[in-house]
């Protein structure tokens, strides 16, 4: 089969039986073995799923495989023949591809200009535009989706920019392409539209290695699962041959429990009301939103991509300022003008975004634990030293499971589940009565997830009010109560134990669900 390049030219693909192999591959961090005697084989035309916890090696292996990172052991083979790749240029002349989890675009650049990044001018030393425009509408047909070609994609969704990243690997030649967590942040619509994509590009001989914690897309869209472990690869399983229940046992050695209400959890919502919020709005972003948080409560807010849910936490943070309604935390009247307010209020966020907003990728973990726990502080010479950051800094992390051999070392090394613990750990060190969490498990492990859910109960029993959005329903079940929310209004209040995923999905898209007696629909 062919596929043409960005200037038409057409390339001839060969499917082979085994189109790429990492043989024996090792590294070394300082102390951390990242990768030990590592191998993986993918067909031509085959998705391959790598699936393991946070820490267990998948984004070390990927970055060694487009040339990011150095192995300092094994070799790499296209079609049986072992190729060095000594840079992310010689993986893409190779025709590797890559869409990472945290994406690599030009915020103030156009969709169109980010996807012709990375192609290689002609002899005249630029691309044509109108060669280049009818490249990106060829690949915007076989995505099936309507990518914004000219916004800058600062101004896109994440699905957007995360469509725009795929696009732009499909503007060259491709026999490979690696896809690390696609539909992190995806409606069930765009997944599955994505799907498709992936059995389109398979037919046509291209090998697909894919990441995600989501063990149910996994064997979805695999023909095969190699799962890691500290480094190692476990075991490699055809997906048919396996169910969520063996797999998440294969990933972290042992069964997992489903996600449960914390004890106590019944009571919560007849408790103190510990924030209480009446018509808070913003523009056409948020309506007239109208819901009390008590001591110890655990509160969902569901809702489809664009519902206003993001909308809403900034509000309450102070990181937007509403133009109508009022807040009171604990009787007092609340009105954060910024973050830091917030935090000084007792009232935390962690973000969805953690890499632009949680955190500082060029600081070390202690630091980036210091630093939340400074906003609380009265002056900005108060509550620090090198030291005691330290100290708390190696508690945090085991107290969350950080995998760090050193957290000294800069946060930025660490896989993006053990980035998103840090964040979590960062805003839990600042003693919130309030915390609000938005999608705080996308690219998290399935042990990870479990450890973060029992944190959430944990945290609730202390007393803490815990706001918790999320995309997944099947997360929700953690809480309380979980209110729904459609274009930016708060539709319905549905008890913990009603709120099952048909329901809360049925809510979201307003079919006329009726909801359950003791639940309310506004």
């Amino acid at each position: 089969m062919t596929i043409e390049s960005a200037r038409g030219t057409p390339v001839e693909l060969v499917d082979h039986t085994s189109l790429l192999e990492m043989r024996g591959i090792s590294k070394r961090f300082g102390g951390l073995q990242a990768l030990d005697d590592v191998s993986i084989t993918l067909r031509g035309g085959e998705v391959l799923a790598l699936c393991g916890a946070n820490g267990a090696g998948k984004s070390t292996l990927v970055r060694i495989l487009a040339g990011v990172e150095q192995a300092d052991g094994g070799e790499i083979a296209l079609d049986g023949r072992v190729v060095p790749i000594e840079s992310p240029q010689r993986a893409a002349d190779l025709g590797l591809n890559f869409v990472h989890q945290e994406l690599n675009l030009v915020p103030k650049f156009t969709g169109l200009q980010n996807m012709a990044l990375g192609i290689t001018a002609g002899r005249s030393g630029f691309v044509a535009t109108k060669a280049l425009r009818g490249r990106a509408g060829e690949v915007r047909e076989l995505l099936g989706y309507d990518i914004p070609l000219d916004v800058p994609v600062e101004k896109l969704s994440v699905s957007d920019r995360w469509m725009v990243s795929l696009a732009r690997s499909l503007m060259r030649p491709a026999r490979f392409i690696a896809m690390d967590e696609p539909t992190a942040s995806f409606t069930q619509d765009e997944a599955d539209l994505l799907y498709g994509v992936i059995r389109e590009l398979t037919t046509n001989g291209v090998g697909v290695l894919y990441i995600s914690h989501r063990l149910e897309e996994v064997l979805l869209v695999s023909d095969e699962v190699t799962t890691m472990r500290d480094g190692r690869v476990v075991g490699s399983h055809r997906s048919d041959r396996l169910d969520v229940v063996s797999l998440t046992r294969h990933i972290v050695g042992h069964e997992v429990e489903e996600p449960t209400r914390h004890v106590g959890a019944k009571d919560a919502a007849r408790g103190p009301v510990r924030l209480a919020v009446r018509g808070l709005g913003r523009k056409d972003k948020v309506s007239g939103a109208t819901f009390d948080l008590h001591v110890g409560e655990v509160l969902g807010i569901a809702g489809l991509a664009g519902a206003g849910r993001t909308e809403l936490a900034r509000l309450l943070i102070g990181a937007d300022r509403p133009s109508s309604g009022t807040m009171t935390l604990d009787g007092a009247r609340y009105a954060p003008r910024s973050p830091h307010d917030a935090i000084r209020a007792g009232v935390a966020l962690v973000p969805e975004e953690r890499r632009s907003q949680g955190l500082l990728l060029g600081e070390s973990i202690d630091t980036n634990l210091a630093v939340a726990a400074l906003g609380r502080a009265r002056t900005m010479f108060t509550g620090f030293s090198p030291r005691s950051s330290r100290r708390t800094g190696r508690r945090l992390a085991e107290r969350f499971a950080v995998k760090t051999d050193d957290t000294s070392r800069p946060v930025l090394s660490l896989s993006g589940g053990n980035q998103q613990k840090v964040v979590l750990a960062k805003y839990v060190r600042t003693g919130p009565s309030v915390l609000v969490l938005d999608e705080p498990t996308v690219g998290v492990d399935v042990g990870a997830r479990a450890e973060i859910y029992e944190t959430i109960a944990g945290l609730a029993r202390e007393g803490t009010s815990i706001l918790l959005i999320s995309s997944d329903f099947d997360e929700l079940a953690v809480c309380d109560r979980v209110l729904v929310m459609r274009h930016g209004a708060l539709v319905a209040d549905v008890l913990g134990a009603q709120a099952t995923k048909a329901l809360l999905t049925r809510l979201c898209f307003r079919s006329g669900e009726v909801v359950p007696e003791d639940s309310t629909t506004r």
